[in-house]
């Protein structure tokens, strides 16, 4: 609080001090002290008068206007009365010799109540001079009183009575209290009864202690308040607001307390203000704030918000404390005297005054000081102190204007600082004045002064000095004015706006309203003007267009409006009132045409006066002579949103658009991250016509057809057709084809009509644009119309589409099948088939026929069907007409078996059986076909032709039974079983002994356990093992199929036993296994079975290891049997079983196939006459002649033979030797015998050396027939062919069986023979392959397990 002055005490003789502010005005204080004086001083402490007295001053007050000052003194019968007008001074005698006591004006009109110290009343009328005396009022001193609003008086006295008197006088009523009396006010109690408004309580201090209220209407509902002892002693108390009580305390505490009905006498706040104690409280109702001053300190709370300290003033100085306190009614001053004798008075609410010119800012900020000062572009305040208090202010480029009255005072604003110009006064009160860089303009008595502030005028330019509008007196009055940088704009009360262009010193442009204007508001350019009308409307007026906008949503109780001073928002304006702040903005460019939207509300604290909007910042003055910076809610953009939530971003993004910030709304939709938010923002962008900002959104979300047009209409300039297409894409086509049909560009509205196939809009625009569309347009419309089932409308469209032009042929003949269609839809059935039989296209008989087949016209139908080529569906509907002759004439043209079908059902009801047969084979209906056969043409051997054809279980069925009528149970069984009928098969098979049949039919068949079990328990039951056992193992009952398989007789042994082995192999059952190999090993009858039994048992095992063993002695037994082939052949095939499961080759079984594989390969190079290779081949084989006992000497015999003629002389005479031996001699063959001793007997021992290759392994040389490699003691792989170790780069294999050969030989070979030696596989030159890489091959060849 900013201190305005202080009265010491040596002006005013000491304490006690006594003040009292002039009402309504405030801008006198009287004051007295000590002295025999009371010395008036104005508002700024200059003393404007002293009145001296006769004694000390005992009261003094204003009267309710403040225009006479009334004061009574000790020792003195007179009253003074000081005219604060004329600034004189007058006594009035009271005629009462006692000694006066107390004084007080009335609230509402002249009256003056004086009170004597011996209980005596004079009332003085000011106004009349009509005094009235009322003697014995009271029988004490009185001491109190106050005046109701209804002039009602109410005393208080030392004799502790409360008298109510009327302003003439007489009591009204009268109360007598225990103690005494002090501060007694008139006030209003609420009651129940809300609607009394009249001051119906007088409160008093009764004993300093309690508060007593005294209701003058119901005197028995007077209470009396106490309060808690800690408190103090009752200092002084106010009402205020809704009846509330403030009361002080001596100990510092301030206590708030209700007199409403429900609650009197309740505290609702409480708090110790003061430590030590509490002198006084006041409070002012206009300010809205509650002081109270004790321990040398003035504390000030907000009566809204009581809790909540609002300043603390500290008078550190007075140590002896503080006194009485008073504010002055406008809240704008408030007085405080101390216990030493000196007044102070603060500064608490300023006149709130302020002008701003572009972002420059003028306010007051003290009684005689007006800060000037630009926060935009950061310049440091300017202080001005000015001569008086100012009425109003104003600033401009350079100068800074204050006044009151009719008179300014002119200060330029320079570099070097303030210099006061001049001042001027005018013809009569000043209203408002605005400044420019050069002029002022100033509005008086409905005139507006237009004058230069410094007067720099050229010789002839005089005129332009100054000029006073209206020119003439009577021609209008003047309600509002303003200046820009240009312009002198003015409105007036006959709602006319005039532009006053100062630098052509003429009117340029003027604007006429429904009524008057009351207030102007132009932008900083002056090219758009906000107006409030006599009515508290609000408008926007473009002068450059001459256009007026409603401004929407605008509240009467608006007091101004400023516009926004950032230059990237020129169209957003705030309009303010007490209470809020309301966000408009204007939008210039939309495709919906220039409007005013209300953005919205931002609240505006308490006693905050808006004085310049800059990007969404408001600098507001206070009454404390502060500016304050609130945003507005409608830009909380401009705030850091990184961190805020997804519903507030979506609120900030609202507000970023209705603002046109779509920078910013761009930076919201990043953080959004969402597809609807860019969607909003490119949407907004559209309607206000920002096609680059839309593309670049849309190209952001990937919208490919919105960037596609965009980008097509980017380069039009026709306003109108750019708003058109933007409202196409926004969906307001309504809007859009109004754009259209303004723009230069008309015929964009028809296409758009037609692209969205609005066809009656489309139609109604075609007859003023292109008249050559109607009829592609009524087609559209036709199809649309028909779709929707309006025919007679779309008859009429198809009739108007028909152009009888050849050049749109495809055109017409597409709204004569319309006509069609519509004609036999109506019922004009003759005219629509006609039209169709003419009309080229099979397509329209078939729909034309489909609608006669609904409508049930199926002559006509079925007709145009046949005309079409749609023989399917014209003999359907024929049959349905029962022309049978037609449906015959089409049959060979219909291929649905629906209709051959029909047809054959006719014709065998007709009894045409051989027609039928064909047309139920047409219609694929077999079990017909089969049924005609069987029934009617009596022909079973086609009928089974059918049945095996098709498989048709149906006719499998009739058949049977057709044979079975006939006695042929074996076909009838037959059929039975292929018809799925099992049970009935077995059944018949069972009663006419045809089960062995039956079985074989069955067994062939996919059929169920059930059935084979029931075969296998007949057969059992009939003592037939093998079948038994062999159905008892289809049923996967393999413990019966055995025992039965065991039971078979020898004739069916060998069979059976191959079944049992079966059997035990699907079982995989020990049990079982061990049944069966008791059986072959003769356990059960004393009779071993053949090996080959048990091999195959084990390999059905896959017990290969046994196999392999098993397999051993078979070739053993089979070897000494002489049957070599059938040995090579057992462990062969073991050999490959084993080598498929991976398990490791026996080494006895690889050399036993070795060497019996050499011995067949001797027969092969015989017979092809190479004596070498098969000599070779002998050679190893009777090197091995013990595994051969049955042919010793053949073999011997042949390879003596053999040797000799390969020229193996040596090896010849070797085994010659060995036949001469006693066991041979006599078995050889008598033809070599004499050959073979002359051998013996006369020696050749020589040998052709055996050629040497290289070992596979290790390169290691040895001879070709060699098989055991020295150098790596590895066993080699044979060639099958020779019989020859391999070589690497002659390699090659049986694509069966997979042995190795030499690629060389086996190619030599397969030109005689066709089989592989080891497999005997058909083989070709062409199924084996060189290989190149062996190494696959040649692994160590497996030893012993």
């Amino acid at each position: 609080m900013k201190q305005v002055f202080i009265l010491l005490e040596k002006s005013l003789l000491g304490a006690p001090i006594q003040f009292k502010w002039q009402k309504a005005q405030g801008n006198y204080i009287a004051v007295t002290g000590a002295d025999h004086a009371v010395k008036i001083f104005d508002r700024h402490g200059l003393k404007k008068n002293e009145i001296s007295l006769q004694g000390p001053c005992v009261a003094m007050d204003w009267d309710v206007d403040g225009d006479t000052l009334a004061i009574i003194a000790e020792k003195s019968t007179c009253i003074y009365l000081w005219d604060g007008n004329t600034n004189k001074t007058s006594q009035l005698d009271s005629g009462m010799r006692d000694q006066m006591s107390f004084l007080l004006w009335s609230k509402v009109g002249a009256l003056l109540a004086i009170g004597t110290v011996k209980g005596n009343l004079f009332i003085y009328n000011h106004q009349t001079s009509r005094k009235i005396p009322i003697l014995g009022k009271h029988t004490k001193r009185i001491t109190c009183g106050c005046w109701s609003s209804e002039n009602l008086l109410a005393l208080g006295s030392e004799d502790k009575i409360i008298t109510v008197s009327n302003q003439e006088g007489d009591t009204i009523k009268q109360v007598l209290l225990k103690t005494e009396l002090s501060d007694m006010q008139f006030s209003m109690m609420r009651s129940e009864n809300r609607a009394i408004t009249t001051e119906n309580t007088i409160s008093v201090v009764v004993g300093k202690k309690n508060l007593f209220l005294f209701n003058v209407n119901c005197p028995e509902n007077s209470i009396d308040l106490g309060f808690q002892q800690h408190y103090g002693n009752v200092v002084c108390y106010h009402w205020f607001g809704d009846g509330y009580i403030m009361i002080g305390f001596s100990h510092g505490y301030v206590v708030v307390i209700s007199t409403h009905f429900q609650e009197i006498g309740q505290e609702t706040f409480q708090i110790r203000d003061h430590k030590d104690n509490l002198t006084n409280i006041a409070i002012s109702q206009s300010l809205n704030k509650a002081a109270s001053c004790g321990d040398s300190c003035i504390k000030i709370h907000d009566l809204s918000e009581l809790k909540e300290m609002y300043a603390i003033i500290n008078l550190d100085d007075e140590n002896k404390g503080l006194g009485c306190m008073s504010w002055t009614d406008d809240g704008q001053l408030l007085a405080v005297a101390t216990q030493r004798g000196s007044l102070h008075v603060f500064l608490t609410k300023l006149p709130v005054l302020g002008d701003t010119f572009s972002t420059r800012i003028a306010y007051l900020t003290s009684l005689l000081e007006v800060t000037v000062t630009n926060p935009v572009e950061g310049e440091l305040p300017v202080t001005v102190s000015v001569e008086v208090e100012p009425t109003f202010i104003a600033v401009g480029l350079f100068h800074l204007a204050v006044g009151m009255n009719n008179r300014a005072w002119f200060y330029a604003l320079g570099d070097t600082g303030v210099k006061k110009l001049k001042d001027m006064e005018y013809l009569g009160t000043v209203v408002s004045m605005s400044l420019n860089s050069d002029y002022a303009a100033v509005l008086f008595e409905g005139k507006v002064q237009l004058h230069m502030i410094e007067s720099e005028i050229l010789d002839g330019q005089e005129e332009r000095e100054t000029r006073l509008f209206p020119a003439t007196v009577d021609e209008y009055r003047i309600l509002c004015h303003t200046l820009t940088g240009d312009f002198l704009i003015y409105g007036t009360d006959a709602g006319v706006i005039h532009y006053f262009y100062i630098e052509d010193w003429q009117h340029v442009n003027e604007y006429r309203h429904t009524v008057s204007v009351r207030r102007i508001f132009p932008d900083p350019n002056g090219t758009r003007l906000a107006f409030i009308d006599d009515k508290s409307s609000g408008f926007l007026y473009c002068p450059v267009i001459d256009t007026v906008y409603e401004i929407p949503n605008f509240p009467p109780t608006i007091k101004c409006i400023l516009w926004e001073n950032w230059s990237m928002d020129k169209g957003v304006f705030v309009a303010y009132d007490d209470d809020k702040a309301y966000t408009y903005v204007f939008h210039k460019d939309t495709i919906e045409g220039s409007k005013v939207i209300l953005a919205g509300g931002t609240k505006v604290p308490f006693s905050h006066k808006p004085l310049l909007l800059y990007n969404g910042e408001l600098t507001c003055q206070t009454q404390s002579g502060k500016i304050n910076n609130i945003f507005l809610s409608t830009h909380g953009f401009l705030n850091n949103c990184t961190d805020s939530k997804s519903s507030e971003l979506r609120h900030i993004l609202m507000q970023t658009l209705m603002l046109k910030r779509f920078s910013e709304a761009w930076e919201v939709c990043k953080l959004l991250n969402e597809t609807s938010a860019w969607n909003e923002l490119g949407s907004a962008c559209l309607h206000h016509m920002e096609v680059e900002f839309a593309t670049r959104v849309y190209r952001t979300i990937r919208n490919v057809g919105m960037v596609m047009s965009l980008e097509q209409i980017k380069g039009i300039e026709d306003h109108n057709l750019l708003a058109g297409h933007l409202a196409m894409f926004t969906n307001d086509f309504n809007l859009a084809q109004d754009l259209y049909l303004a723009s230069s560009c008309p015929a964009a509205a028809l296409e758009m009509r037609r692209d969205l196939q609005h066809w009656d809009s489309a139609l109604q625009l075609a007859k003023c644009l292109a008249p050559d569309q109607i009829s592609f347009l009524s087609k559209e419309y036709a199809i649309q119309l028909e779709f929707t089932g309006d025919y007679v409308n779309a008859l009429a469209h198809y009739e108007k589409g028909i152009t009888g032009n050849n050049k749109y042929q495809e055109h017409d003949e597409a709204c004569q099948a319309g006509v069609a269609q519509m004609s036999i839809r109506m019922g004009d059935i003759r005219r629509g088939v006609n039209q169709a039989i003419k009309h080229p296209s099979r397509l329209l008989k078939k729909d034309c026929g489909a609608i006669l087949e609904s409508m049930k016209q199926f002559s006509e139908a079925a007709q145009l069907y046949e005309k079409g080529q749609y023989y399917d569906k014209a003999a359907s509907v024929y049959i349905r007409c029962k022309n049978w002759a037609k449906v015959g004439e089409l049959l060979p043209h219909v291929s649905s078996p629906k209709v051959h079908l029909q047809y054959a059902k006719s014709k065998e009801a007709d009894g045409r059986y051989k027609e039928a047969v064909v047309a139920y084979k047409n219609a694929k209906q077999w079990d017909n076909v089969i049924r005609i056969y069987l029934d009617h043409l009596g022909n079973p051997e086609k009928a089974v032709s059918v049945v095996r054809e098709t498989q048709s279980l149906e006719g499998a069925k009739m058949v049977a039974r057709f044979f079975l009528q006939l006695g042929d149970y074996g076909s009838a069984i037959q059929f039975l079983v292929m018809s799925k009928c099992n049970n009935e098969a077995f059944t018949l098979a069972q009663q006419h002994n045809q089960m062995e049949l039956y079985a074989d039919i069955i067994g062939s068949e996919d059929t169920t356990n059930e059935d084979y079990q029931s075969i296998a328990l007949y057969f059992e039951g009939e003592k037939k093992h093998f079948s038994a056992g062999k159905f008892f193992l289809l049923c996967g009952q393999y413990a019966r199929a055995l025992k039965h398989f065991l039971k078979c007789s020898n004739t069916e042994d060998n069979t059976a036993i191959e079944m049992a082995i079966d059997t035990v192999g699907q079982a995989n059952d020990e049990s079982l296994t061990n049944q069966l190999i008791d059986h072959l090993m003769g356990e059960s009858d004393g009779m071993p079975k053949d090996a080959k039994y048990l091999f195959r048992l084990y390999m059905a095992l896959k017990q290969y290891r046994e196999a392999a063993q098993t397999a051993i002695i078979i070739a053993r037994e089979e070897q000494s049997a002489g049957n070599y082939r059938n040995a090579h052949d057992v462990l062969f095939s073991m050999y490959a079983e084993l080598r498929n499961q991976k398990i490791k080759i026996p080494s006895e079984m690889a050399t036993n196939l070795m060497i019996l594989h050499s011995y067949i390969l001797v027969k092969i190079h015989v017979k092809r006459g190479d004596h070498l290779k098969g000599a070779r081949m002998l050679i190893r084989v009777s090197n091995n002649i013990s595994k051969f006992p049955s042919h010793i000497v053949p073999i011997l015999t042949s390879t003596v033979i053999e040797c000799h003629r390969a020229g193996l002389k040596n090896s010849a005479f070797s085994f010659a030797a060995m036949l001469m031996r006693p066991e041979y001699r006599n078995k050889i063959d008598i033809k070599y015998r004499k050959k073979i001793e002359a051998m013996v007997r006369r020696p050749d021992t020589s040998e052709t050396e055996e050629t040497t290759t290289p070992c596979p392994f290790c390169e290691f040389l040895l001879p070709e027939c060699e098989l055991l490699c020295p150098g790596c003691k590895n066993n080699l792989p044979y060639c099958i062919v020779t019989g020859r170790h391999m070589i690497k780069d002659d390699w090659t294999v049986c694509p069966y069986c997979d042995f190795p050969a030499l690629y060389s030989e086996m190619r030599i070979m397969l030109h005689t023979e066709g089989t592989c030696p080891m497999c005997s596989e058909t083989l070709d030159t062409a199924h084996i392959k060189k290989i190149a890489d062996c190494t696959l091959y040649l692994k160590p060849e497996a030893g012993d397990h």
